[in-house]
C-alpha cells in the first residue's frame, strides 16, 4: 500500500480522495501520470500520493449549530 501523504489527515480521507479520482478515471478522465496497464484505483492512489489531485477539506465550525 502507498504511504499516506502528511497533508492528508487520515487513511479514511485518503481512500475517499483516491476513490473519487478512480471514479473520474473510469468515466473517461485522462490520467495525470503514465502507468500503462494499471487499474484506475492504483493510478488514482499514485496520483494522490504524488499530489496531482486537487482536493479541499475544511473542518466544520464546532460553535455552529446544525
Amino acid at each position: 500500500m502507498e504511504l499516506i501523504p502528511d497533508r492528508i489527515d487520515s487513511t479514511f480521507r485518503y481512500i475517499l480522495i483516491a476513490a473519487k479520482r478512480a471514479e473520474q478515471l473510469v468515466r473517461g478522465a485522462k490520467p495525470r501520470i503514465d502507468m500503462p496497464n494499471r487499474k484506475p484505483s492504483r493510478v488514482a492512489m499514485r496520483e494522490v500520493v504524488e499530489n496531482l489531485v486537487d482536493w479541499d477539506y475544511t473542518r466544520p465550525n464546532p460553535t455552529s449549530q446544525v
